[in-house]
């Protein structure tokens, strides 16, 4: 607890006008400041205030560190479904519990503004409040917010002005960059105590990761001292701060994740179109990669990529072109949607998450399964919050089907679901691992089905066969592949991918990539370990 006797001896000074010399201010303080900072250890008192949560011992392990040892600020990076929220949550709930922390602001994905609040004030008691249109900042003394509406004016400059006791930051490695505006927004915040959140921290470059240091270890690196340190001094000052939990490290049971791959074929028609798809690398590469991986997905989806690209004139359009168009617009329903709507059948009345890249495929996808019976609810990054809220809410609530762009990955819980289908496959597997995360996660009761898509003799089928496979992404619990891609410092994977496609290479030449590009990330696995 506080020392009281080291403030009523500075108040004294202070309403009495005792000569006091500057050093005798700066030592007062500081001590004051120390004894704030450095808890005795008695243990964690809110315990016996938290009737509504269930608390493991790795949670309450973290939270004694985080107080005891870390001074109030550090890196909370357990895997995906682990409960990051409730972790923040009870090392806030002993803050404001010993009258040490009172003004907090809490920063996230607006997709996430509304769950914050729920958690704090069911779980943990809590007086959080959403940021509204009209609200002042200083009128609660928890208030949450997304980070596009915080920078902005003028919110920035009403947050800049007040000192705040604790901030919490999810989705912390978007702040990576430390030229951007949001890692210097945050650099600005005045704080005693910050808590940054991330399941994926070591999916990024480990020079990166010391710009998150630096928010929690203000002053520690210089520009000059950043500059001289080795990767091995990086790693030992991240892991200073860091607490990380994997799954493996608990005592719980978890669910198992069972995950199954269903390799379609094209129908004749869809294979024509796909050649022709192909040929077009001799005019544009890069468009015809984005054109097979589209048709891979949906015809709606290459369609509207193909008539914008003409728009553009990125493609001359000749005759052959206009042949191209009238049998993309001929195929009928796509062979890849009849056999989802087969998994959903054999599902009965389980709901089910649908991941695609392309909003034109949700669009479709909404409209196929919708014309065979099913209650459907979208949702993408496009929506407001109320409406994510909403959509979440009639998924849990009425609708059987929810078909989710990559927008529905960042930190949306949806436990209440245990059946998954990645309907089309991103180039960067942490991706998946991220969707996987929506639902096998603290709080799922069931197993976790997993199942992807893929059409044979595609883009498709080489990621799957040739990557996806080879560093076991489809294997052993969730954070296999948050341990394969931990320390990714040398590989882009995604550019990789591009340059593997954008030529006419042969199979072989593919094949031959792509295990190079599954050597490098063992390589960097090992290292990592």
């Amino acid at each position: 607890m506080i020392d009281v006797l080291l403030k009523d001896s500075l108040s004294e000074k202070l309403t009495d006008q005792h000569p006091i010399t500057t050093w005798d201010q700066f030592t007062l303080a500081y001590d004051i400041n120390e004894a704030l900072h450095n808890l005795p250890f008695d243990g964690i008192v809110s315990l016996s205030h938290l009737p509504n949560v269930t608390l493991h011992d790795y949670q309450l392990d973290a939270c004694k560190r985080v107080l005891f040892e870390l001074n109030g600020s550090a890196l909370l990076a357990d895997e995906v479904g682990l409960g990051k929220t409730i972790e923040a949550g009870l090392i806030l709930k002993e803050y404001m519990h010993r009258n040490i922390v009172k003004k907090v602001l809490i920063l996230c994905p607006a997709s996430l503004v509304s769950q914050w609040g729920e958690e704090l004030r069911t779980k943990f008691l809590l007086p959080a409040y959403e940021k509204r249109k009209g609200v002042d900042w200083e009128t609660y003394d928890i208030i949450i917010s997304s980070m596009e509406l915080a920078k902005r004016e003028p919110n920035r400059e009403a947050i800049l002005a007040i000192n705040y006791d604790m901030i919490i930051i999810d989705e912390a490695h978007k702040l990576k960059n430390h030229q951007s505006r949001n890692h210097q927004f945050v650099q600005q915040l005045k704080k005693k105590f910050c808590l940054l959140l991330t399941a994926t921290p070591m999916q990024n470059k480990v020079k990166e990761l010391i710009h998150l240091v630096s928010i929690l270890r203000p002053g520690l690196l210089s520009a000059s001292h950043e500059k001289s340190l080795t990767d091995d001094q990086m790693k030992a000052l991240v892991k200073s701060v860091m607490i990380r939990t994997r799954r493996k490290d608990t005592s719980i049971e978890w669910p198992k994740r069972i995950v199954s791959t269903t390799l379609i074929d094209f129908s004749p028609e869809e294979t024509q179109v796909y050649e022709k798809l192909d040929d077009l690398q001799a005019v544009n590469s890069l468009l015809s990669l984005t054109l097979r991986r589209e048709w891979c997905s949906s015809k709606f989806a290459a369609l509207t990529t193909m008539v914008k690209a003409l728009k553009e004139e990125k493609l001359e359009d000749t005759g052959d072109l206009q042949e191209l168009l009238a049998a993309m617009q001929q195929v009928d329903h796509h062979a890849k949607a009849k056999e989802v709507l087969n998994q959903i059948k054999s599902w009965g009345s389980d709901k089910v998450l649908i991941f695609t890249e392309y909003r034109a495929t949700q669009l479709y996808l909404q409209a196929f399964l919708t014309q065979a019976g099913y209650i459907c609810v979208p949702f993408r990054g496009g929506f407001k919050r109320g409406k994510k809220e909403w959509m979440k809410q009639v998924f849990k609530d009425r609708a059987q089907i929810m078909i989710a762009t990559e927008a529905g990955n960042e930190g949306v819980n949806l436990q209440f679901c245990n059946r998954l289908i990645n309907y089309d496959l991103p180039w960067n597997p942490m991706r998946i691992e991220q969707r996987i995360g929506r639902l096998h996660r603290h709080g799922q009761s069931k197993d976790v089905t997993v199942v992807h898509v893929a059409v044979k003799e595609t883009i498709e089928d080489h990621l799957l066969s040739l990557l996806y496979k080879k560093i076991g992404l489809f294997e052993g619990v969730v954070g296999e592949v948050d341990t394969i891609l931990e320390d990714v410092a040398r590989t882009d994977i995604e550019s990789y991918m591009t340059q593997t496609f954008t030529k006419k290479r042969s199979t072989s030449e593919i094949k031959l990539r792509l295990e190079h590009l599954s050597h490098l990330l063992e390589e960097e696995r090992h290292d990592a370990n």
